[in-house]
């Protein structure tokens, strides 16, 4: 098992992947893939990133752990795969997507069609353990990661960085505010989704801003 992203990319990635601490992180998931079961499927580990090209990105929605459940997490933030129940956070997704775009809650609870148009559904951390959140938490992950979105930041212009919970927001520094957009509220758990994230209206102010700068908005229905 070798830890790489396929596109563009590997390139624009590939100091991060030289440096030491990816080595021993790399280690770490192949052992863990060989000796435990492991969301999401290893071949979906880089998917978000083989999906929405670099070249292509306009919008970033970050998450934290994969889901750990059997079925549900394939490598985008917050997507299941086709005919999987949804999560509690991806139900009040929905609700606020049907909400802000007056359109129908989706039927399924595959996000690729939104990550097909420029839209990075980055989790923090790309792998867990199953049954087990966290568990591949604070073993490298976050520092690539965070590597992904300074990037991000530095290379690209007006992109959307849609931070739900305080979990994401932490990012911020991370990003030039004078050149991108940054979109906060409360994170879409029922635990704090009626705090501030039912009402938001990310999907209308993410479109808004794209076409302000020219940019093709994003077809959010599923």
């Amino acid at each position: 098992m070798k830890l790489e992203i396929t596109g563009d990319w590997n390139e624009i990635l590939q100091q991060e992947f030289d440096k030491e601490y990816f080595g021993k992180l790399s280690s770490f998931v192949k052992n863990e893939y060989n000796s435990e079961t492991c969301f999401p499927p290893e071949k979906f580990i880089f998917k978000a990133f083989e999906t929405c090209s670099f070249e292509n990105l306009k919008v970033v929605i970050i998450g934290q752990d994969p889901y750990h459940g059997d079925g549900q997490a394939h490598g985008l933030s917050f997507s299941v795969p086709m005919g999987i129940k949804f999560p509690p956070s991806l139900r009040n997704i929905f609700k606020e997507l049907s909400a802000d775009l007056e359109i129908q809650v989706p039927f399924q609870g595959d996000l690729t069609g939104w990550a097909q148009q420029g839209v990075l559904l980055l989790n923090t951390t790309l792998t867990v353990r199953k049954s087990t959140p966290g568990s591949h938490q604070k073993l490298g992950w976050e520092e690539f990661t965070d590597s992904v979105i300074k990037t991000i930041s530095d290379k690209k212009e007006v992109v959307v960085f849609v931070l739900w919970g305080k979990f994401a927001e932490q990012k911020t520094e991370l990003i030039d505010s004078s050149k991108h957009y940054i979109i906060t509220s409360a994170h879409p758990s029922p635990f704090s989704a009626h705090r501030g994230f039912l009402g938001s209206k990310p999907f209308s102010k993410t479109n808004d801003y794209l076409k302000s700068k020219g940019k093709k908005v994003i077809d959010w229905e599923l």
